[in-house]
């Protein structure tokens, strides 16, 4: 372990390199809004004091390529131990590009590098650095794509089921007369002790997401992502007032993290009772200030082989 000296002396950030792989899925995917064949993860790499930290989002390759014309030469030289400080830098270099899409990925790349540049230069957990709320947090498996054959679908979620997963996520909304058929066939497929979740990612209209949710309650469902568009305030308030007893109305993941009076928008309406933020679009900076901590743990969940778990803020009852 490199001994690096703290105080006034600052640890210089020596390096960023950044690559893009981009890798074909077993099959075409698809969810209630879009499909795909490939997905692109960028990857960042920060260097200070001889320390080395990972950060990585998900994002076209024009993010890594932002990230090299601008972002490297940006932190490169500022204090590895100040990450707040390297954040501001870069939101105020990318002003003329605008901060939602590619540009807030490739900062949130760069922040979570810093961030595991800084806890293995203090020898310390992430978790520790960033300042746990909980002592854990409950893991799911997602995936259940649409474009997925019900014998796949059961054997997925089944599967995870088996490796002690007690949640699993699945999509829908590509084809809505389908989907009581697949939420059955999930529900048969991982018996009645597992937590069920379901992710519309925006497809329906108000009053189907309505029917919907009572024919999943059927079927012990408990968790209902995105049943209309993050943007339809009034069809999420809609939701959470009239879902069924028992299941949690979920949005967030797409909308910008850093801004505080959209994400604000959701909680003063009282228009969801969970949360769903994605680091890898955010970065640890603009999740940690987005929010008060009685909104939850921003925790990095461990990774379960081809399983990602993403952090989540996770506030159920918060909101009367």
């Amino acid at each position: 372990m490199t001994r690096v000296r703290f105080g006034s002396t600052i640890v210089p950030i020596e390096r960023l390199d950044v690559s893009a792989y981009t890798v074909p899925t077993d099959f075409p995917e698809s969810d209630g809004t879009l499909t795909w064949n490939e997905t692109t993860i960028v990857i960042v790499e920060a260097q200070a004091a001889g320390v080395r930290g990972l950060g990585y989002t998900y994002a076209d390759v024009a993010t890594a390529t932002l990230v090299k014309a601008m972002l490297a030469e940006v932190v490169t030289g500022r204090d590895a131990m100040a990450v707040p400080g390297c954040w501001l830098a870069m939101v105020e270099a990318i002003r003329n590009l605008g901060r939602p899409g590619i540009a807030s990925m490739a900062i949130a790349a760069v922040d979570a590098a810093l961030w595991d540049v800084k806890a293995r230069l203090l020898d310390l957990p992430l978790v520790t650095l960033l300042g746990a709320a909980r002592e854990s947090v409950p893991v799911y498996g997602s995936g259940g794509f649409t474009s997925s054959a019900p014998e796949h679908l059961q054997h997925q979620l089944g599967a995870w089921v088996a490796r002690g997963i007690p949640r699993v996520k699945m999509k829908i909304g590509r084809h809505p007369a389908e989907d009581p058929s697949r939420v059955r066939a999930a529900r048969e497929a991982i018996g009645p002790d597992t937590e069920l979740f379901v992710d519309a990612n925006g497809a329906y209209t108000r009053k189907q997401a309505l029917a919907m949710a009572e024919r999943f309650a059927g079927y012990g469902v408990t968790w209902f992502e995105e049943p209309v568009p993050s943007d339809d305030l009034e069809g999420l308030r809609l939701m959470r007032d009239r879902a069924p007893a028992g299941m949690e109305i979920a949005a967030g993941e797409y909308g910008p993290p850093h801004a505080r009076g959209w994400c604000g928008r959701r909680v003063a309406s009282r228009c969801i009772t969970l949360r769903r933020d994605h680091r890898l679009f955010a970065g640890w900076r603009a999740l940690r200030s987005a929010f008060p901590p009685t909104l939850g743990a921003l925790l990095p969940l461990a990774a379960c082989s081809s399983l990602l778990c993403v952090a989540h803020c996770s506030a159920p009852g918060v909101l009367p």
